[in-house]
């Protein structure tokens, strides 16, 4: 049985990043980093669905 898997992209512009999860991964308060705009985001990641955190990103 194979894994769902997902390319993470950008919640600014929407082109993919370098970080790829699976239907069990979860993320908290990760630093999601786009290539494109140079900027970070802190995103959380639970059954390969993306949600900007709340908190601002130092």
């Amino acid at each position: 049985m194979q894994n769902e898997s997902k390319w993470i992209c950008c919640p600014q512009c929407g082109s993919k990043t370098k970080v790829k999860v699976y239907e069990e991964t979860v993320l908290v308060k990760f630093p999601l980093y786009c290539q494109k705009f140079k900027k970070e985001y802190l995103v959380n990641v639970v059954r390969l669905k993306m949600i900007l955190s709340d908190e601002p990103d130092a």
